[in-house]
């Protein structure tokens, strides 16, 4: 397998491991890691995910640019002409959906914090599953590099890198990292605002655990559902954004246990023990008589909810 997969504490340890490869991704290795971003999704001890790359040059290169044996470039320019005319049934852009339906298979965003372990090279395909699967990113000082690397290939790129950068980086920033297809160094990613932290290698992976543990001790269904709000809703008008916090927030309350418990567990000055459990329907309030009434109004025109 060129994909390592465990868990451990609740942490989902995804490692591209085909080091003497550059780790990159070829069809094969595609399919495995979509099918542990499923895997990820679908467990439900698993409340954050760390990936990163094998040794200490390459995150993740790219994709693998050599055809496979026996199929000619005419048949391959073929199937790219057709592709981009007929994308396939269950597709976005004729890329497979997995894990995520607006995503392909093998970058994804599941709803559960991901944090990158940026240990080498991130180039191509490896730059764009950083940015489309990853929330926290920590670089290697040594070797981390970013660079867009599909400029120079006569085209724009056919994963979702540029529009990705275009969204996540100020304009000229990303604009220098697209038209000049120049490596970005852990410094200068970390100026731009591409990564959150540069550490020392041997210090990578343990910085990464260290973000880990704290989201795990989080109550685990709001954690998720604040990745999809940031993701789904952040466009949305101000005031329609905000109404959806409001609602998640409401739905939080009345389906799982964990608000509860983090304010039994402030006023008690104790840690919270989040579980993540949810509560089953129950019977519908009595109603109010008008004296409750006049008590609820003046408890709401207070603003004690």
């Amino acid at each position: 397998m060129a994909i390592d997969y465990e868990v451990r504490e609740h942490i989902g340890y995804i490692t591209l491991n085909m080091p003497e490869k550059a780790n990159i991704l070829d069809r094969a290795t595609s399919d495995q890691i979509t099918q542990v971003w499923k895997d990820a999704w679908e467990d439900r001890e698993v409340r954050v995910v760390i990936i990163t790359g094998a040794g200490d040059k390459h995150f993740c290169a790219g994709h693998n640019l050599q055809p496979p044996a026996g199929v000619s470039e005419e048949d391959r320019e073929f199937n790219r002409t057709f592709r981009a005319l007929w994308p396939a049934a269950g597709s976005v852009n004729g890329t497979p959906t997995g894990a995520d339906p607006h995503l392909g298979d093998h970058y994804p965003q599941i709803w559960k914090p991901v944090i990158a372990a940026v240990n080498g090279w991130a180039a191509g395909a490896g730059l764009y599953l950083t940015l489309a699967s990853t929330d926290i990113r920590i670089a290697c000082e040594q070797h981390a590099r970013f660079k867009f690397a599909l400029l120079r290939l006569g085209g724009l790129g056919s994963g979702p890198g540029a529009t990705l950068l275009l969204r996540q980086l100020r304009y000229i920033d990303a604009m220098k990292m697209l038209l000049t297809d120049q490596e970005v160094g852990a410094a200068e990613a970390l100026r731009i605002g591409l990564i959150n932290e540069v550490v020392p290698h041997e210090n990578l992976l343990s910085r990464a655990e260290e973000i880990a543990r704290e989201i795990v001790a989080m109550p685990p269904v709001a954690v998720r559902m604040m990745k999809e709000f940031a993701n789904r809703f952040r466009d949305m008008p101000f005031d329609q954004a905000w109404q959806v916090q409001h609602m998640m927030t409401t739905m939080l309350g009345y389906m799982t246990t964990d608000g509860e418990e983090g304010r039994e567990a402030f006023n008690e000055k104790r840690p919270a023990n989040y579980t993540g459990a949810i509560r089953r329907r129950g019977e519908p309030f009595p109603e109010p008589s008008p004296e409750d009434w006049e008590r609820l109004d003046d408890l709401r025109d207070r603003r004690i909810y």
